[in-house]
């Protein structure tokens, strides 16, 4: 099967972590192959590096702050936060109902969420 190429400019539906919704995202690199590398929000500017179709990090833009961490509140994949310690980062995955993996720059870590 052959996989998509896009273009410099190309505008796309993805989800935003900031805006936690569906928004157009522009594509800003991409790579030999075609692939999307670098693509920002329209709506708030942050901008997601992606390595073989997978996001590797998530940088925030200028409109939006990601609330900060909280184990007792309950996230969901694709959702933003801002830890004490390891800064800005994106849920990737919910592992179990306490456990989730977050993507922080470009290491992801688990952590717990829904403590009561």
């Amino acid at each position: 099967m052959k996989k998509e190429v896009f273009q410099v400019g190309q505008i796309l539906q993805m989800f935003c972590s900031a805006c936690e919704a569906e928004q157009d995202h522009s594509v800003e690199t991409v790579s030999k192959q075609g692939q999307i590398t670098k693509a920002a929000c329209q709506v708030c500017e942050t901008s997601s590096t992606f390595s073989r179709g997978v996001k590797t990090s998530v940088a925030m833009g200028k409109t939006k702050t990601a609330s900060p961490y909280d184990r007792t509140r309950k996230y969901r994949k694709g959702q933003a936060m801002m830890h004490s310690v390891f800064g800005q980062g994106e849920v990737t995955d919910v592992i179990e109902p306490q456990k989730i993996d977050v993507l922080f720059g470009d290491r992801t870590r688990r952590l717990i969420h829904a403590q009561n």
